[in-house]
Parts: C-alpha cells; structure tokens; sequence
C-alpha cells in the first residue's frame, strides 16, 4: 500500500456566507481555493486581515461543513471521516486568559487529551517538555505571561501527538520577546519532531525565515509554492502589500 505523502490538500474550496439578516446578498470568503501541504511542510499563509484565513482554518477542522469543495487530511475527506480530524492539533488566535481561572498549566493541557480513554501524565509531561514549561505545571494558567500561556495552549495541541497543527495568528497579542522564542519552538517542532505545521501570520520577516512553503491568500489564492519564490519577487511583495492596504481602508470606510 502507498504510503501518503499529502498531509492536507484543498480543491475548489469555496464558501459563502450571509452579510445580511435576510440573506439578500451574500460574499464569498473563500472563492475556488486550492492548494496542498505534504507532510513534513511547514506551510505559512499570509494575507490581510479579512482575506478568509480563519475560515480556512475552520473547513479544515470540519468547524465549517456547508463549504462547496473538498478537504483531505492524510488523504481522506473529512466529511466521509471525520476520524482522520484527531490527526489535528489547533492553535486559535489569542485571546487574552483570565487571571483567575482556576486551572493549572498541567490541567489545561491534559484537557487536549478529551475523549481519549485515560489521560496519560506521560504524555502531558512531554509535551509540557517540548514547550519549555516543566517547572510551571503546578503554577495556575493566569499566573503565566502572554507568552508562556500561549506555549501552554500548543502543548496542549501537542498532547495528543498530532500529525498536522495549524495555528492561527498565535503571536497577535504577546511581546516581541516572547514572539522570538515562539518562533524558535516552531521552528524546532518543524525540523526535530517532524509535524506538518499549517501557520498564518503577518509576520512577513518570520514567515521567510521559518516557513517551506507560502500561501498568500485573498479570497482566493494569489501565490502557492516556494518561500524563496514569493519573497525574492519583488512584484509579489508589491500586491500583497497593496491588497493589505485596500482592505484596511474598506474595513475603516463601512
């Protein structure tokens, strides 16, 4: 039997959405996307806040099911196996943690192992290791900094050894220090524990550094393949900072 080598792939995904209560006009979020990630990629995908990064994420992750188009994860379509989605490990976008919620690093992490039939301390010992976090299981979650809360939450997307983690925008709300160390760990999640790693940010310089591979996306997709393709064009660089622009002045403009 051939081995899958394709650890996501997308074709003519699109979906619409209602931006009116009585649904007479509607806008697609996502127009036709198509593109894949082989498994040990490191895909990073860019583009203007508003251009369907989130909603991608969410088809991915089967959140959104009335999408037009087909998802494979590891070659099967989540809507005939929703199964192959425990494959997944996810990474929202920050938001900020109430200081007094009374869990510790190490509960909040073995919350990434639900529905699995006995929590294994091994497991969460691990992925608190890989994180850098040991010495702070006992420590309650709000007495952690932005930066390390949100090494708390890929943890727990580490937990249940997944072979593909997205994550979205996770650096918006944490310092330029903790960024740096987040993108190392990344970094090393990529290249020492092997994991396909689906990554959006507006961190350009990070995203050529780090990423394999790049999809610039709006709407539909503007670029798909090589970091060092898309970022030794000029061209490129020049509409996408452009498309940036327009959808800011529309967001401040309605």
């Amino acid at each position: 039997m051939q081995e899958v080598t394709v650890a996501a792939s997308v074709k003519n995904l699109t979906y619409t959405y209602d931006i009116t209560t009585n649904s007479s006009f509607s806008s697609n979020t996502l127009d036709r996307i198509s593109f894949s990630i082989n498994k040990g990629d490191l895909l990073g995908v860019i583009g203007p806040n508003g251009a369907g990064k989130t909603t991608l994420f969410y088809c991915l992750l089967g959140l959104i099911k009335d999408y037009r188009g087909e998802v494979r994860i590891f070659g099967k379509d989540i809507r005939n196996d929703k199964s192959i989605l425990q494959n997944i490990g996810y990474i929202p976008q920050q938001k900020s943690i109430e200081q007094g919620f009374p869990a510790t690093v190490k509960e909040i992490v073995s919350l990434g192992m639900i529905g699995k039939k006995n929590v294994s301390k091994e497991k969460v010992s691990s992925a608190l290791k890989i994180v850098d976090l040991s010495d702070q299981s006992h420590k309650r979650i709000g007495e952690l900094s932005g930066g390390q809360q949100q090494r708390v939450l890929i943890a727990k997307a580490l937990v249940h050894e997944p072979k593909l983690l997205i994550l979205d925008e996770p650096t918006t709300s944490i310092d330029v220090e903790s960024q740096k160390k987040f993108y190392t760990l990344i970094k090393n999640l990529h290249q020492k524990n092997n994991i396909s790693i689906i990554w959006a940010s507006h961190d350009l310089d990070a995203v050529s550094k780090i990423a394999t591979k790049v999809l610039c996306l709006n709407r539909n997709v503007f670029f798909h393949g090589e970091t060092s393709e898309f970022f030794s064009n000029d061209e490129f660089i020049r509409m996408y900072s452009e498309a940036s622009m327009q959808l800011h002045m529309r967001s401040h403009l309605n």
